[in-house]
């Protein structure tokens, strides 16, 4: 079994390099350059692009699970789901410098009536691409269709190894749902002979799940699928503790601090990576710097009437690299986050 995941992510890992082309490879040198040297240096130095993007397909979704904007239908920013007008502009604006697009933000990706047609999009200018889904709508045709669309990556929520541990997350969700649509996925992969997607189980552990992480890696391997991961839950309010955060340490984001409350384990050092490697995409184009900005605070610019290189460049976002090398702990978007949120089993 080992060696059957090796092979999978040698695969995996061949198909993602060999989608870069001297102008990507150009730009990760120089997208690593600008960030080492903002990090020892202290201030902002910006001389590449996005390496990876994450673009939001739709805001909708068909399951109310209890950290997530999406189910708990509490946005503060408009909801909908992207033109493809939109969509072929922004392709168009970063074909040259992003090597890795993940079609997923907040909501459902398949909730998108043309989703698999912006996976094509993206996939004609050779951009690798991934998206994260709770394979609710991954019929025998749908996921045909995924695997016909080119998709690289496919991350499948499985939060629960029965009904009853999976349902205390996935508020309204059917697990027999998620493993009959991962068992279409992984029987059209083969049915068509392609190596693509690199189908993905991820586990995110809450206290309810916890014990079940065993459980899941068995399924995982029964089905075929080629890896699994366990993430870490973001809690919003956490200080007081949470029916939500785990016992075993090793995948919680929170610790008690001795004083009868919990507190971020994350040091929250002054530097962040994906403020020079990444950005978001909003379905209406805003350009947001970090996936924790949910609700779209920190908007750099539109890309409905902004090219990605002006907002990228612009004051604004790079006033904000310069508070993150100056005073990351005082950005409330990143008072929640941590860095090192999977572990691969």
């Amino acid at each position: 079994m080992l060696q059957l995941f090796l092979a999978s992510m040698l695969r995996y890992n061949i198909h993602l390099i060999s989608t870069l082309t001297l102008s990507k490879i150009t730009n990760i040198i120089k997208v690593l350059g600008s960030y080492y040297l903002s990090r020892i240096g202290g201030s902002n130095v910006n001389g590449g692009l996005p390496i990876s993007l994450s673009i939001e397909p739709t805001t909708a979704c068909n399951l109310r699970c209890p950290e997530c904007p999406s189910g708990l239908r509490s946005f503060h920013r408009p909801t909908g789901k992207m033109n493809l007008d939109l969509l072929d502009k922004i392709l168009n604006d970063v074909k040259h410098h992003c090597a890795f697009i993940n079609y997923y933000f907040q909501g459902e990706p398949y909730l998108h009536p043309q989703f698999l047609e912006m996976v094509k999009m993206a996939g004609s200018y050779g951009i690798f691409t991934s998206t994260s889904t709770n394979a609710h709508f991954l019929n025998s045709e749908k996921a045909k269709q995924t695997i016909e669309s080119g998709l690289d990556r496919l991350i499948i929520s499985i939060d629960g190894a029965d009904q009853e541990t999976y349902e205390q997350y996935r508020k309204e969700g059917s697990l027999d749902k998620v493993i009959e649509g991962t068992k279409n996925i992984l029987h059209w992969k083969k049915e068509l002979k392609s190596i693509t997607p690199h189908v993905v189980f991820q586990f995110l552990v809450v206290k309810p799940n916890e014990h079940q992480i065993d459980e899941v890696k068995d399924l995982g391997k029964a089905l075929g699928v080629d890896e699994v991961v366990f993430k870490t839950a973001q809690i919003y309010d956490f200080e007081d503790g949470n029916d939500l955060i785990p016992s075993n340490d090793n995948y919680s984001r929170y610790r008690e601090n001795g004083k009868g409350k919990w507190e971020i384990k994350n040091p929250l050092d002054n530097h962040c990576w994906r403020m020079w490697s990444g950005a978001v995409i909003t379905w209406d184009g805003r350009v947001v710097p970090c996936c924790f900005d949910k609700d779209a605070q920190h908007s750099m610019g539109n890309l409905q009437a902004q090219s990605f290189s002006d907002i990228w460049n612009n004051h604004h976002y790079r006033h904000f690299r310069s508070q993150i090398l100056r005073s990351r702990s005082e950005v409330e978007m990143c008072k929640n986050c941590s860095e090192g949120t999977q572990v691969f089993s």
